[in-house]
């Protein structure tokens, strides 16, 4: 049985490499064979993520001629990958691209850092703002006013709250989504919604579509539910989707679930326009897959003049293909555990089905809470004073990156909440555990890739500003110069910073 789930075509590839040829060479730097530079893309493109682990490459004639090389050229360059571990081959099967021994997947998502370790560390590692108050308070203020004709029932509501459910289909109504109440599962944040979509949809060994990079702790999630990951790279920069590749994952590796940040994609920042949501909810229908949109940033755009594309499932009239995930958490306060489901009635009654089994039902408190900022224009308030910060840390944290470490790489998103860096080649990995030993906490790339992609990069939250934002920033180029030399960290303790 072949090893590959995916696919990469010659032509494809010769463009790929192409794009490192604007790449300059340092001072002093001898051009390598032809066979090394050819084998040296490749790595590069795998470690980046621009071409998935477990791709299969194209046969060595072909890419020859893609290429207008020599077969022996491509042959020493395969050669060459096999031996360093990005490559493996079978007789009848093809060659298909791996990860060397030493690169494990990541083992953990991003756990919040204890709060009793904030003094000495600053934790760039979750992207989550304090909470906006007054906001928050007024709104547990309000939800207690609330509680009383709750606390008469017996508190377990599967389906969520029905006033809640009513108020978010109805702000779905106004964003031009005709929706009912029936097609509201209100959940225990995001992560409860898209498990319980896993586990309906997608069983242990089902093959999930997901953007490369993608959600560091949804990937987790998909890998210990028993799925079968299948990258699909994100287009250049922030100009969201690959269009073709997703077609042909689709069509080839025929993905029960493909899940999706549309809006303000984490890591990366990136908008997806209209007319790729549009593509791609229509090849979704037609591969028969149910794709999954993450509409969590979708209120955190940051530049006033951002004009917000109609969400995903707008491209989906008749609700057979898109099931659309929200979250109070990004938008609002990561401690307001409260997420939502919208979609088709019978999806819904499903996925309510199911629950009977895993939580019950979502804590009453937070639901009403949830509700009186909605029905009080309070949500709308709350999410603006969010904006605001996070632009602010956005724009600091961008100047003190630039000034600190200049030959890292960055589009600036023009909303979400993170930065998504090239590290100039380092190791990410080895910057993330230098970092903790001078005092910064940041996820490296490979958390945020499928199969160990992506080392050489790092995501940066819009999480601090001002003061924060620049010792975070020499924090950083203090790892990056340890990492650069080759020196150790054991005899360099934790630097202290108190904002």
């Amino acid at each position: 049985m072949a090893q590959w789930t995916s696919a990469v075509g010659a032509a494809q590839l010769a463009r790929l490499l192409g794009s490192q040829q604007d790449r300059p060479a340092g001072p002093g730097t001898r051009r390598p064979p032809a066979y090394r530079a050819l084998a040296d893309g490749i790595r590069l493109l795998v470690l980046e993520g621009r071409v998935p682990v477990a791709a299969r490459l194209p046969a060595e004639r072909e890419l020859a001629l893609a290429l207008s090389v020599s077969r022996t050229t491509v042959a020493a360059a395969y050669e060459a990958l096999r031996g360093e571990g990005f490559l493996e081959s079978r007789r009848g099967a093809g060659s298909w691209t791996a990860v060397p021994a030493g690169n494990p997947v990541p083992a953990r998502g991003l756990e919040p850092l204890p709060p009793e370790a904030l003094g000495s560390m600053i934790d760039l590692g979750c992207a989550a703002l304090p909470a906006p108050e007054p906001w928050l308070t007024r709104a547990v203020q309000g939800a207690l006013e609330e509680l009383p004709p709750y606390a008469h029932t017996h508190g377990d509501y599967p389906a969520g709250l029905p006033a809640l459910r009513a108020m978010i289909a109805d702000r779905y109504t106004q964003r031009g989504i005709a929706t009912m109440p029936e097609q509201i599962m209100v959940t225990t944040g995001a992560m409860g919604a898209i498990d319980a979509i896993c586990h309906l949809f997608g069983g242990r060994g089902e093959r999930i579509a997901v953007e490369s990079p993608s959600y560091a702790n949804i990937l987790q999630l998909m890998r210990e539910a028993g799925a079968r990951l299948v990258p699909v790279a994100m287009a250049e920069g922030l100009t969201g989707w690959d269009l073709d590749r997703w077609r042909q994952v689709l069509r080839e590796a025929a993905p029960r679930i493909a899940y999706v940040v549309a809006d303000f994609h984490n890591p990366t920042g990136a908008l997806a326009d209209e007319d790729q949501r549009r593509r791609l909810v229509d090849a979704a229908r037609s591969a028969g897959t149910v794709l999954v949109a993450d509409e969590t940033m979708s209120e955190l755009w940051l530049d006033e003049d951002v004009e917000m594309p109609r969400p995903v499932c707008a491209f989906d009239p008749a609700g057979s293909t898109v099931i659309t995930v929200g979250s109070a958490s990004k938008a609002f306060w990561a401690g307001m555990r409260i997420g939502w489901v919208r979609a088709a009635p019978d999806v819904i009654r499903s996925l309510v089905a199911a629950r009977a089994y895993a939580d019950l039902g979502t804590p009453v408190l937070e639901q009403l809470a949830v509700n009186w900022l909605i029905g009080t224009g309070g949500w709308e308030e709350a999410v603006e004073l969010r904006r605001t910060q996070a632009r602010q840390n956005r724009d600091e944290l961008v100047s003190a990156v630039r000034r600190e470490l200049p030959g890292w790489e960055f589009e600036v998103p023009r909303g979400g909440l993170t930065l998504w860096v090239r590290t100039g080649g380092l190791s990410g990995s080895r910057l993330a555990e230098a970092g903790e030993w001078v005092g910064v906490r940041v996820p490296s790339g490979p958390r945020f890739g499928v199969d160990g992609a992506f080392e050489g990069y790092v995501r940066l939250p819009f999480t601090v500003g001002g003061a924060v934002a620049e010792e975070a920033a020499a924090r950083l180029a203090a790892a990056a110069r340890i990492v650069e030399t080759g020196g150790t960290t054991g005899g360099e303790a934790p630097r202290t910073f108190v904002a």
